[in-house]
């Protein structure tokens, strides 16, 4: 085989492993962008689609749990995408889970500290209801593996028609209580139980009133109650390891003098001690003359 074949056939090979990385790069490419396709079609839904021609109210919800590559990184991606589609954060909770702690010492000094633990973060969003369905989609880039999303739609125009009309025979009824207390109203306990019922007939107005302003404020904003997590961590650090209280102990050298020092003070006491008992030396002496001297004769 000549110099020229062995160029030529070193120039194919090469060429065919090139068209194979570059083959293989587009089919993962590929991968990517159909399993992106199918997590935001997979967690949408018709029921977080806002319908402009319908004269319905509905307050809209959204409750998803998914597995994300990295819960910090996605945490921020979902903030900024709640921002930038004109809703805010009510509640965030990132915390990381230990599950086990591993010591292993590893010199005299030293000891390797292994931690395993799992990365999760609670989020709950509100969106305007016309954009719930463009943030669901925006999110879904995050997931990795979904482990549900339920999504409702509660029709409340009803209720909120029944509360205005609760609402304007409360006011009516306020009107007609106020002119009979003023035209009417004469005794004082009667303008006095008047005005109570009156104040009655005015809190449920009130009470009615914010509940419809509450409805009207869900209606307007939907919430979405987020669940992400991340594949288990490890993290190993090498830490110092505290000296021992056998490190602390002075040498034999010290503690035979230690000795020595605590015997003389115990000599010390015996001495304090008998020095304190010479009243009772000195009676027995005497004692003892005056039996000598006096009983014997």
């Amino acid at each position: 085989m000549n110099k020229n074949t062995k160029i030529v056939l070193t120039l194919l090979a090469l060429g065919l492993v090139l068209s194979c990385k570059e083959s293989g790069s587009k089919e993962n490419a590929a991968y990517i962008e159909e399993a992106a396709t199918d997590n935001t079609s997979v967690i949408s839904s018709s029921a977080a689609v806002e319908n402009k021609n319908s004269n319905r109210k509905f307050v809209r919800t959204a409750d998803v749990k998914f597995k994300v590559k990295n819960v910090a990184k996605s945490t921020y991606a979902i903030e900024d995408a709640t921002t930038k589609f004109g809703g805010f954060v009510t509640y965030t909770h990132l915390q990381s889970n230990i599950h086990s702690e591993d010591r292993t010492k590893v010199s005299q000094d030293s000891t390797l500290v292994t931690t395993k633990y799992k990365v999760d973060n609670n989020i709950t969003i509100r969106v305007p209801n016309t954009k719930m369905d463009t943030v669901i989609k925006t999110i879904a880039k995050q997931i990795h593996f979904l482990d549900y999303r339920i999504i409702k739609a509660d029709d409340v125009s009803l209720q909120m028609l029944s509360n205005e009309l609760a609402q304007k025979r409360s006011n009516s009824s306020e009107k007609r209580l106020a002119n009979a207390i003023d035209s009417k109203g004469k005794k004082l306990n009667q303008v006095v139980k008047a005005e109570e019922t009156l104040d009655a007939k005015k809190e449920q107005n009130d009470a009615t009133k914010l509940q419809n302003l509450s409805l009207q404020d869900q209606v307007n904003f939907s919430t979405l109650t987020l669940n992400i997590y991340q594949d288990e961590s490890i993290k190993q650090e090498m830490v110092a390891n505290e000296k021992s209280i056998n490190a602390y102990r002075p040498n034999i050298g010290l503690q035979i003098w230690d000795s020595v020092k605590t015997g003389w003070f115990m000599l010390e006491h015996i001495i304090s001690f008998v020095v304190v008992l010479w009243p009772f030396v000195l009676i027995g002496f005497l004692g003892f003359f005056g039996y000598k001297k006096f009983l014997k004769k």
